[in-house]
This record gives C-alpha cells, structure tokens and sequence, in this order.
C-alpha cells in the first residue's frame, strides 16, 4: 500500500515526518519542490532518486524540511495507484480530464491527508496554495472540494471502498498495494508456490529502502563503516546499513572506498567470484557495467586476487560513472556488449547485468512501476538474450557467467536463460544458492536452485535474480 502500515492495518504513522512545525523554512518550498520532481518524472522521464537531492541542495533544503520533500515525493509516487483511486470517487471530473499538473498537485494532496502526520485541515490548506500558484484561482476552489472530500475518511475506510474484499485479488491487490495489474500478475507468477506472499511482496515494495553501504575490499573495511556509524548488514560481509544521516559524511564514501549499494548487488557479484572454475582465475569482465556498482567491487575483489576486470558500457556517460568506481587496474571501455571489442574466449569471469524492467527496484524507483507496461518485457527480451549469448562467447571453456537481473520477471529471468542454452550442450547451470551460501551461510529463501532469487519481503534488499552458468569445452 502507499504507506507503510502498521500490524493493526492501520498507517504507521510515527514513521511519517511532516508534522506540524512553528519554526523552519516556507512549506511552500518544500512541497513545490517535491510537485516539480514529481512533474519531471512524469515529463522527461527523469528519475526521482537522482533529481530530488539536486533539487534540495540547489534550494538550501535540509534537516526535517528535506525529510519532508523526501517523503512527499517518494510516497506520492509510490501511493498513485491508490490515491488516483480515491481521487476518482471524489472529483466530478474524470481524471484523464483533469490538466496533467494539477492532478499531480491532487496526489501529492491526497498523501499528505491519508499517509502523514500533517492535520488533514493544513494538508489541504498547502494543495490548494499549490494547485493555485500552478493552475490560478478556479482549479484552487476545485482542488479545495476534491481534497475535503479525501479527508472525510482515513485511508482504511478509503480501501475498504476502493478495494473491497469481494473483489477479484488482482484488482483488491493492485489499488491497495499501489501496483499495476500487470506487475501484481507477474510477481505473483514470480513467487510459485509462494505466491500467498504477494501481499508481504507488494508491501515491501512500498516501505522506505534502508541504505546499505558497500566497503570495497583492499580499500575499506565494514568494520570502518562500523565505526563511522552503519550497522552489520546480515548477509554480505562487505556491507553495513546506514540506519540516518548522510552516507557522502562518511570518509570512505566521501574518499570512494565505500559506496552505496544494495545488499543482493553486493551478493550478485561475490556469487561470481565464488563461483568454480576450471584453470586460470586472471581476467574478468563486466560487460554492462554503468554505473558501476557491482563493478566497483568486483575489481576490488579481483585485485585481491591479482586479475583484472575489464568494465564496459555501451553508453559513454555510464562508462564514465564506472571509472569513478573503480581502481586503476581496471579497464574501462565504452562498448556494446553485444558486439564485444574483445576475442572470444578473453575472459575466465563475465558478468551480465541485463537491462531489465526493473522491477525488483520498486522501493528505490518507485515511479518505474508506473513507467513501463508489459509490452516493456518483450522489448527488452531479445537483448537480454543478446547479451547472455554473447557472454557466454566472451568466457573462455571453463569459466563462469553471471546473468543478473534487477527483475523477479520470469520472462526477463530463468525463461531467457533457458531459451539460450536450449541447443547449447557446452553450458553447465551451476547451484546458484549454493554458490552463495558459501558467501553467507546464514541466506536462505533464495529458491531450491538452479537459479538465486532475492526478495525484498524476505531479505531487505531488492529483487535481484542469478544464474551462474558454467561453460565446457
């Protein structure tokens, strides 16, 4: 659902910044900020974890004001589905023909009256300020009877209205969880035999992310990242979790040693590292590697190990963003995957992380979900096995691929590998889980193998898929 609920159903709301406050910066500011990064995702594609902290620094927004922008833009984001369905039964107007930015300023409304501790008077008060200075006077008066109207119930009296028990699953799921129809169907044919978990699934998918540092190895150590404040994270032994506070405070993010990122990222890359393989262990590759995440550690790792990692991008920019994650043994080069710059056989270790729907990132990109439709998957279907094709050319007999994906979508997952080994007889699927259980003995809930599926219900991270495939002569 769009706010992180409490084990009563009912909002969590001690979690919720935004209360009321005699002192600090205009709250017009703080909202008009969080409605203008809400207007460029919906109109230049742009993505809300990378343009609101310019946003906020630009406008000399911090402490509990740049709280506030955060969770206004981020649970609007994540709760559309659900207030686009409140919205519905108290506007006279359908909301296809409600003007795009003042329908925005109706959401970002909506979220502050049924999932802040803001008093539902004020919460109106600062839309209708904000649907006038966007829209003039008239849509200010419209603006004021739709959102009265959002405020004469609480949100658990809203789904009981919108979302009824008597209604098929996917739709109840879809408008109380605030995900797509299609995503509620894919994640649950995702979960198998688990799929009475989707609505833990969709939950998590809607609660604030933790941030999870990465220490890389020969340059930083967790127990630095310790001492600078950050917590054990369970699972990867290079990770800590930063419970508040800025991670660029920090010396060895500031100095970039350390960096931000996910749990299974980290777990997706020590996998590879970890994997058997037969003969020579020097030259590894990450053949989509921007920004740079899981190459940054991947190269720190193979340091330790004296080989090398050779990083590429097809696009330059995030070619650049990997030179920054890396030391300078690696080599970075903007290339496409897909027509390697390489001779086969060059590498022992290849990582694909494909471009994906992204799915298993909803916590972090919560306006991804209303981004992409279905058709997304088959667009993307055929590169992903473009590149797992290829790398599987690019590693040498003996030697391991990794095909990672940032999607629980069966489509984007274990049905592209096995459509590109079905007439290979020289590719071996090594156990996944067991790969990485020799990373952290403690991880379970990843499935029964071949292949490695992380979920953010069950492990905090995102929902990160592996399969490790190894070739034969």
């Amino acid at each position: 659902m769009p706010p992180t609920r409490g084990g009563r159903g009912r909002p969590d709301r001690n979690r919720r910044p935004g209360g009321p406050r005699k002192t600090g910066r205009p709250q017009d500011l703080v909202r008009r900020t969080a409605f203008d990064v809400i207007r460029a995702v919906e109109t230049r594609d742009a993505y809300a974890n990378l343009l609101l902290p310019t946003r906020l620094r630009d406008r000399g927004i911090t402490g509990r004001d740049a709280a506030l922008a955060t969770e206004l833009t981020y649970g609007t984001l994540r709760g559309r589905g659900t207030y686009d369905a409140v919205l519905a039964l108290c506007s006279d107007r359908e909301l296809r023909r409600i003007d795009a930015p003042l329908l925005d300023v109706l959401r970002l409304g909506a979220h502050q009256i049924l999932a802040t501790r803001i008093p539902p008077h004020a919460a109106v008060g600062t839309a209708v300020e904000l649907a006038r200075s966007v829209s003039g006077p008239g849509q200010a008066k419209f603006a004021n009877a739709v959102l009265r109207k959002v405020a004469s119930r609480d949100l658990d009296a809203w789904l009981a209205i919108v979302a009824p028990a008597d209604a098929d699953a996917t739709t109840r799921l879809s408008i109380a969880h605030s995900h797509p129809k299609w995503i509620v169907s894919a994640l649950r044919d995702a979960l198998g035999p688990d799929r009475d978990e989707i609505g833990a699934l969709l939950e998590a998918d809607n609660a604030r992310p933790r941030v999870t540092l990465v220490a890389r190895p020969g340059r930083a150590t967790a127990q630095e990242l310790y001492d600078a404040g950050a917590a054990p994270a369970p699972y990867s032994p290079y990770a800590a979790v930063l419970a508040e506070g800025d991670p660029a405070h920090i010396d060895a993010v500031r100095d970039g040693r350390a960096a931000v990122q996910d749990e299974a990222s980290q777990m997706v890359a020590l996998a590879l590292a970890a994997a058997p393989l037969d003969g020579r262990d020097a030259r590894w590759a990450d053949v989509c590697a921007g920004p740079g995440g899981k190459a940054g550690l991947l190269a720190a790792v193979a340091a330790g190990r004296d080989a090398r990692l050779v990083a590429a991008d097809v696009q330059p920019h995030r070619a650049g963003l990997v030179r920054r994650a890396v030391d300078d043994r690696t080599g970075v080069v903007a290339a496409d995957g897909t027509a390697p710059a390489w001779r086969p056989g060059a590498f022992d270790r290849v990582m694909v992380d494909a471009p994906c729907t992204g799915l298993g990132a909803l916590r972090r990109r919560p306006e991804a979900r209303w981004r992409r439709g279905p058709e997304s998957v088959a667009e993307l279907g055929p590169l992903q096995r473009r590149l797992l094709a290829t790398a599987l050319e690019s590693v040498r007999p003996g030697g391991v691929v990794a095909y990672v994906t940032c999607s629980p979508h069966l489509a984007e997952t274990r049905v592209v590998v096995d459509d590109v080994l079905r007439d290979r007889g020289d590719v071996e699927r090594l156990d996944a889980p067991a790969v990485l259980a020799s990373v952290a003995a403690d991880l379970t809930g990843v499935g029964d193998g071949p292949y490695a599926q992380f979920w953010p219900h069950r492990h905090g991270t995102d929902a990160m898929f592996l399969a490790l495939l190894r070739r034969g002569d």
